[in-house]
């Protein structure tokens, strides 16, 4: 039997770490069923960690969720004594099941399965298998581009770009040295889906590079990972030693002519360093600024030489391809988006974590059918899609499909897959801010448009939340978007104005009753809400001025309690605390 636990990021913040240890001191005591103790990466259920996957030697397996140390006892010993049914009340629920039932993994098809500090657990899941095919059987680098051309793979790191256009741009750009880079500088708030790969299935993403390094003819390869991600570098660096002890990397790959070395470069976690230019200056060793374009990378990239940059969920999808054939890539999806696309779900979802679905599946099913709704029972009012650069999607478009086009056609982008849902209580007007604040921040300063226009646009739409918008102020917003929409340099700044865009399009309502009636209608913008306790429905429990930091709240026990406005500082403490729904925002 074995016992795997789940040591992701999000796994081992939840505790998994101390789930690990307390089992392990266990086994090491006694072990009489040879008990073998192992880790994996994030599954995708993030909402459920720690998780415990405990198989038995026929391959049946028992899920165990939210799983602390002190479960560590009652789980050695259902497995020690063959009672597992001693495990029922950590088991996963049919429910929750669904989050991963009703997905189609390619790019995940290996977090939460192997081991990702084992090469031969990779191995052993067909990894390597497609690299040992095109070298063995001398597969031309025309003959790989064109698998990638038929499965319709397009960049999956925002712009959706076609890949095999891209290859064989740098395949047939003329330089003896050409590079092959991964965009893992995963900047979205609320994304982590190239982490997760990394962190889970590192050996997917060195096969991947391998056969575009051999399909453009690199023969050097680099992931750019913001430094921010330290166990998807650790991992990282173990798989590349291993698959370069193993042949898999280095010189004459497989007994072939194919050589090709590959390293880490952490970045220093800019957002702009995103957008492929701008890596290749930071990787150079210099600010991390767009360059302008024309030449495009293909043509003259990192030191001016042929490049190729794609992102980690990109690569991720390529092997399987190579094995699988184009073919049955393309199958999945629609005419203009092929295969599954992974999101990060966040925000006010009951289960959130990473989702892999084929293109054509329907914003609702994602976060109705496999993310379970809202939580709190909260109606649901808008999903932020592609991070930053993205734009919010409201409730009527929910049955939009997961397409490129489909979702422009809203105002949104795929991106890189961040999704984060928003209920009733979210201002629309903050989040756009929110999300604006984020760009303008980010912004290299490169280009005038995106470096004073963001801030402008930051400064009206600052005034609109404090209370202080003016007539026009909307009008100011949709010139200043347009404006650099059409002047800024590089995607940061073409598409920094999406969010503003958006709730211009779909909330204008809320945005003018910020303006006109000095109203947050969602009731979350400080500077225009009040707090207030219903006389006719407080009952004294004191549960209110417990949790208030100011002590603004009065009142004798089992008497109404009262706010003073003048000390009120409108945390919301009060609010939560309440069990009686006494406490009134306005």
């Amino acid at each position: 039997m074995r016992i795997i636990v789940g040591e992701g990021s999000c796994g081992l913040a939840a505790g998994a770490g101390a789930v690990h240890t307390q089992l392990e001191a266990l086994i090491a005591q006694d072990n009489p069923r040879g008990v073998q103790l192992g880790i994996t990466g994030c599954i995708g259920m993030c909402f459920l960690e720690p998780i415990v996957d405990v198989y038995e030697d026929d391959g049946t397996l028992h899920r165990l969720v939210r799983v602390q140390a002190k479960d560590a006892q009652t789980i050695y010993d259902a497995v020690m004594g063959g009672n597992l049914e001693l495990l029922g009340k950590l088991a996963i629920t049919p429910e929750d099941e669904q989050f991963l039932s009703k997905q189609t993994r390619v790019a995940l098809r290996n977090c939460g399965i192997i081991d990702p500090e084992s090469i031969d657990d990779y191995l052993a899941h067909g990894g390597y298998q497609a690299i040992t095919k095109i070298l063995e059987t001398g597969m031309s680098q025309e003959d790989v581009i064109q698998q990638i051309d038929v499965a319709g793979l397009r960049g999956r790191g925002g712009a959706g770009f076609s890949t095999a256009f891209k290859w064989r741009a740098a395949r047939d750009s003329q330089g003896e040295q050409k590079y092959l880079i991964c965009n893992a500088d995963e900047g979205d708030p609320g994304a982590f889906m190239d982490r997760a790969v990394i962190e889970g299935d590192p050996h997917s993403l060195i096969e991947g590079m391998l056969i575009g390094a051999y399909s453009i003819g690199a023969s050097e390869a680099i992931v750019y990972v913001r430094a921010e991600y330290p166990l998807a570098i650790i991992r990282l660096r173990k798989a590349i030693e291993d698959a370069t002890a193993r042949g898999y990397l280095g010189e004459h790959i497989c007994g072939s002519d194919f050589s090709c070395t590959l390293r880490i470069k952490a970045g220093a976690g800019a957002f702009v360093c995103g957008e492929e230019t701008a890596l290749i200056e930071s990787l150079e060793g210099k600010r991390g600024m767009p360059r302008l374009k024309p030449p495009f990378p293909a043509q003259a990239g990192y030191w001016l030489k042929p490049s190729n940059i794609n992102n980690v969920e990109t690569y991720a999808n390529v092997a399987w391809i190579v094995s699988h054939g184009g073919e049955a890539f393309a199958a999945m999806g629609t005419e203009n988006s092929k295969g599954t696309k992974v999101f990060a779900l966040s925000g006010k979802i009951a289960r959130g974590g990473l989702v892999e679905v084929p293109m054509g599946t329907t914003l609702r099913e994602v976060i109705f059918d496999i993310g379970g709704g809202i939580r709190s029972g909260k109606e649901f009012k808008a999903v932020q899609l592609g991070g930053p650069s993205g734009g919010c999607v409201p409730a009527s478009k929910l049955d939009t499909v997961i397409d490129y086009n489909e979702l422009a056609a809203t105002g949104a982008i795929m991106g890189s897959g961040g999704m984060v849902v928003m209920d009733e209580t979210t201002c629309m007007v903050s989040m756009a801010r929110f999300f604006l604040d984020f760009t303008a921040k980010e912004s290299c300063g490169k280009c005038v448009h995106c470096r004073l226009g963001t801030k402008r646009m930051l400064e009206i739409l600052d005034r609109i939340v404090a209370g202080k918008g003016e007539q026009g102020d909307i009008e100011k917003l949709e010139d200043l978007c347009y404006a650099i929409k059409d002047g800024a340099l590089c995607g940061l700044g073409q598409t920094a104005p999406n969010p503003v865009l958006t709730t211009i399009r779909y909330f204008r309502d809320e945005l003018e009753a910020h303006i006109d009636e000095h109203r947050c209608p969602a009731g979350e913008c400080r500077d225009l809400i009040s707090y207030s306790i219903d006389k006719t429905v407080c009952v004294g429990c004191t549960a209110c001025a417990r949790q208030c930091p100011v002590g603004a709240i009065s009142g004798e026990r089992k008497s109404p309690h009262e706010i003073d406005p003048a000390l009120c500082i409108k945390c919301g403490n009060c609010k939560t605390a309440c069990r009686f729904g006494a406490v009134k925002v306005a």
